[in-house]
């Protein structure tokens, strides 16, 4: 699977064992991305360009491109493997929303309404 950043200067790809995709509503999130942060994991990325980390918590950093600003990349302390934004991947994906997570911090502009599972964190 591939993907790049919006101006083309970040580009990855890797290997995608779970095709699930998990939208995140907590407020770390929807700050970084200006709604919500849909991502899936993937396994040994190879990324090519300059990607700028920033620490979000005592625990994960967010990768982004430092040259359009495009978020790419959530990991945690100690894991190879990255989140990654399901936006940023060239189309056919072969993706699918499977849950929302950390609903109990969702904005309060929206509903959830597609009857997928929802976790209060």
């Amino acid at each position: 699977m591939d993907g790049s950043c919006l101006c083309g200067a970040v580009t990855f790809s890797g290997r995608v064992d779970d095709p699930d995709v998990a939208a995140c509503h907590c407020s770390q999130c929807r700050r970084q991305s200006g709604h919500v942060w849909a991502s899936f994991l993937m396994e040994d990325p190879v990324v090519t360009g300059e990607v700028r980390w920033y620490r979000s918590s005592d625990k994960a950093e967010r990768g982004f491109c430092p040259t359009c600003g495009s978020v790419l990349f959530w990991r945690p302390d100690g894991r190879k493997a990255l989140s990654v934004s399901a936006g940023a991947i060239d189309n056919p994906t072969g993706l699918r929303l499977a849950q929302h997570i950390y609903v109990a911090d969702k904005g309060d502009y929206y509903t959830i309404t597609d009857g997928l599972p929802q976790s209060d964190q």
